[in-house]
Parts: C-alpha cells; structure tokens; sequence
C-alpha cells in the first residue's frame, strides 16, 4: 500500500501565500511518485485534522510561526506522527535570530553584532551608526525586514506604524555589504553555494524571492574555491549546532567588493526552506543530481518522530 503523506500548508503566517506554492508543487510531485497525498491547509484545528488523517507521515511544508518555530513539530511529537525537516528544539532555536546567533558564534560560525531592542526605542533614535539592519527576531521570508542607510537622518517611519504587525521586539543588526550567498544542507551534506543577484532589489526581499525574475541564482557562485568550500563548511557547522535535520539553509554576506573588509558572514538558518518554482534549494538539489521529486522524495523517506 503506498505510504499516506499529509502535506501541511497555508496556516495564518505572514508567509501563508509561500507556503501554499510549497505544499501544492511538492504535493503535485509526490502524488507523481505514486504517494497517497492529502493536502492540508493548517488551521487551529490541525489536531483533530490529523487524527482523523492518521497519515503515515506529515510534510511539513508551512513557513513562519506556528509553522517552523516547534509548535507544529510538538504537535507532531503528541500524536506520534513522523515529520520532515527539523524537530521542536532546532526549529524553535533557529526561528529566533537572537538565540540562534548566540548558538551559531558559540560554534565558531561568523555573524554580525546586533542587539535587541523595544521598537519603540529604535524609532525615536538610531540604534547603531547607519547603515544597519532592521529585522523581526521571529518571522522570515524577509517580512518586515528594514534597510537603513548610511546617511539617513532618523529611524525609518515604519517602526511608528500603529499596524506593525511584527511584534514590540526586534533587531537591530550591523549593514554587511556585498554579495548574498546561500548554501544548504541534505542530510549531512553541504550542497552547492548560490550567489543571488537581485539588480532591481536593495536586497534579497519577498518580491526578489518569490516574483518570476526577483533575482537570477548563478549556481556554482562565481567565488574563489577557498571561500566557496569555507561557506560550505560554515553551512553544515551551523546546521549541527543548531541541531538541525533533513533539509536546511544558511544564507551568508561575503564583502569581496574592491575596498570591502572580505568578512563573510551568516545572517542566518531557515530549518523550512521554501520550494516554490523560484526557491533556492531545489536548485542546489538540481545542482548535486537531485531533481525536484527525488529532492520530495528524499524529504518524506527521511522524516521521523524525536528529531
């Protein structure tokens, strides 16, 4: 009998629309691999849900809170349903960029100097010397994610909104310059480094993710081997310390421009990379020989309960 796959998506994230790109294409490539799939759009009745499901295994495909931050990989623990990707501890620990860069630079993985602070407080004075970054300590995709430049006067107006949906606090991180870098991990294998450009983007935002044409991905990134194999080393560190399983993704700054300082830095760890037709790590599957339903198929095969 083929084994019976619930694929999680939707949920109420931020990231909603992502994830139901995500669910339905690796739903699509299962069900063409002969799995039994039912699609399941999370809402607060999951549990039940599931208990009537009783599916042999849980793709967890959903993205931001509620989704990649443990509860739903508690929840999973509770009804003894084996899932994909990261267990409870790591997706939690991960999902908070505070913790997670405490964990990442106790292991010897470079990040940048932050600090945690009230909105409040950011929006009535910088924080930090422009440039510098503005980031929610628990949401991704890059939502709500702020770039202030050097040169600017104050703090960006957003931070005043009465609907920032964000939460009251946030970081505030050193501006790193140079290119952006991304690695993942498969099992216990780094695969290969992508450098993202996105011309029309400040950075690699939501539109440079996820919109046809946002960014162009040059897979192998056209970096000197030393660096190239160094992010990757740097990528399977962070995955371990984290405690991290399956599939996971590190993305890194690397200031190699003319008069750059050459620093290479890890912004951080997503434990659910996304897996829409734009998503980087079905590339870098590609890339190591994978194509997208094997990459599918390899995610279910491995999931388990107690990750």
């Amino acid at each position: 009998m083929a084994k019976h796959v619930a694929v999680l998506m939707g949920g109420w994230s931020s990231e909603r629309p992502v994830s139901l790109t995500s669910g339905n294409a690796c739903a699509d490539a299962l069900e063409e691999r002969g799995y039994r799939v039912s699609r399941v759009d999370v809402d607060r009745d999951i549990a039940k849900v599931l208990a009537e499901l009783r599916p042999d295994v849980a793709f967890n495909a959903l993205h931001g809170p509620f989704g990649e931050d443990g509860c739903i990989q508690g929840l999973l623990e509770i009804l003894q349903i084996p899932y994909t990707h990261s267990g409870v501890m790591a997706s939690s620990l991960a999902m908070n960029k505070d913790r997670a860069k405490a964990v990442m630079s106790a292991a010897g993985v470079p990040v940048a100097e932050h600090r945690i602070m009230n909105r409040a407080d950011v929006a009535r004075e910088h924080p930090l010397k422009p440039p510098y970054v503005i980031k929610p300590v628990n949401e991704g995709s890059s939502f709500g994610v702020l770039i202030v430049g050097e040169g600017e006067a104050y703090p960006p107006e957003q931070l005043y909104s009465a609907d920032w949906p964000y939460g009251e606090r946030i970081m505030v991180e050193r501006f790193v310059a140079g290119r952006e870098l991304t690695c993942a991990v498969m099992g216990d294998v780094a695969l290969g480094v992508i450098d993202i450009v996105a011309d029309k983007h400040q950075f690699y935002d939501f539109d440079a993710k996820y919109a046809p044409g946002g960014s162009k991905h040059i897979l192998p990134a056209e970096i000197s081997p030393n660096i190239y194999h160094e992010v990757q080393k740097l990528t399977l560190k962070a995955h371990e310390a984290l405690g991290c399983r399956g599939v996971s993704r590190a993305d890194f700054r690397l200031d190699d421009r003319l008069h750059g300082t050459g620093e290479l830095i890890c912004l951080e760890v997503n434990t659910q990379p996304g897996m829409t037709p734009t998503s980087l790590v079905p590339d870098m599957a590609a890339h190591a020989g994978h194509d997208f339903g094997e990459l599918v198929r390899w995610i279910v095969e491995d999931a388990s309960c107690a990750r």
